[in-house]
């Protein structure tokens, strides 16, 4: 019997749908996260009468053939970019983007790595910075002296100083879009790496074609629905039963077979 096998498959892909959907959830006070969704396919089939094939004479043919399934697996998890809701803060430095687009962040490494969380802060140096210290690309030094800062929606950064009421130019924040958003590689703490999936980054102002605007004061917010996630959740698990039912019969069966005199 394949039942004891396929319906194991079942039970495995619904086990990674629980964990994404998991993620989901734990993850829907995370600034600019974007949920995921597990998709699956089904595995080889035994082809015991292919379609097509002939039936007992030249001109007649098999309309569809016998093919026996032999359960599924996970193909992917897939990362839905939707936007997320805007949260204002009162934060300076704080900048959300509206649109498409990704800060770009530089490593201890050297490398790049691309962000939606725009929570910055500025570091001993005056640099923007993430909460985690990296610096934020192309470097952004605010002077010490500074009495405010304004970030417009175009990217450039001015700082007014005391007693010049003209402001001064300090910076321009810079965009990062891919060909393919769901092809970077998520590396933890609100980060993204360019892969070969997703091909090179496309670089530009904010506001240019196809590149989203700025909102200075405001955060992005995770795009997880919780009425959604649930409804999934509840889905997974009654999937997870009814594998875990079909388990149970094949093993009554097996039972009832090893029985027989």
């Amino acid at each position: 019997m394949r039942t004891l096998s396929i319906a194991a498959t079942g039970m495995l892909a619904q086990q990674t749908n629980v964990d994404v959907i998991s993620n989901n959830i734990a993850n829907m006070n995370t600034n600019a996260f974007k949920r995921q969704r597990a998709e699956f396919q089904d595995l080889l089939y035994q082809q015991v009468s292919r379609p097509g094939t002939a039936a007992g004479g030249t001109e007649t043919m098999v309309p569809t053939g016998i093919q026996i399934g032999s359960g599924v697996k996970t193909g992917g998890i897939y990362r839905i970019n939707e936007q997320g809701a805007l949260t204002a803060t009162a934060n300076p430095y704080d900048v959300a983007i509206q649109g498409r687009g990704y800060f770009q962040v530089t490593l201890p490494s050297g490398d790049l790595a691309y962000t939606r969380d725009g929570s910055f802060q500025l570091s001993d140096q005056g640099e923007l910075v993430t909460a985690d210290g990296y610096a934020v690309e192309p470097g952004i030094v605010v002077p010490q002296e500074a009495i405010g800062v304004t970030i417009a929606k175009t990217g450039e950064v001015q700082v007014t100083l005391a007693g010049d009421p003209q402001p001064q130019t300090i910076g321009q924040i810079e965009l990062a879009t891919f060909v393919n958003e769901a092809g970077l590689e998520a590396m933890g703490g609100n980060l993204l790496l360019e892969t070969a999936a997703s091909g090179q980054p496309t670089i530009a102002v904010p506001g240019e074609p196809s590149f989203g605007t700025l909102e200075q004061g405001f955060v992005e917010t995770s795009n997880v629905n919780p009425v959604s996630e649930i409804t999934a959740l509840i889905s997974a698990q009654r999937a997870y039963e009814m594998n875990s039912r079909v388990v149970k019969t094949a093993d009554e069966m097996l039972a009832t077979t090893s029985q027989i005199r």
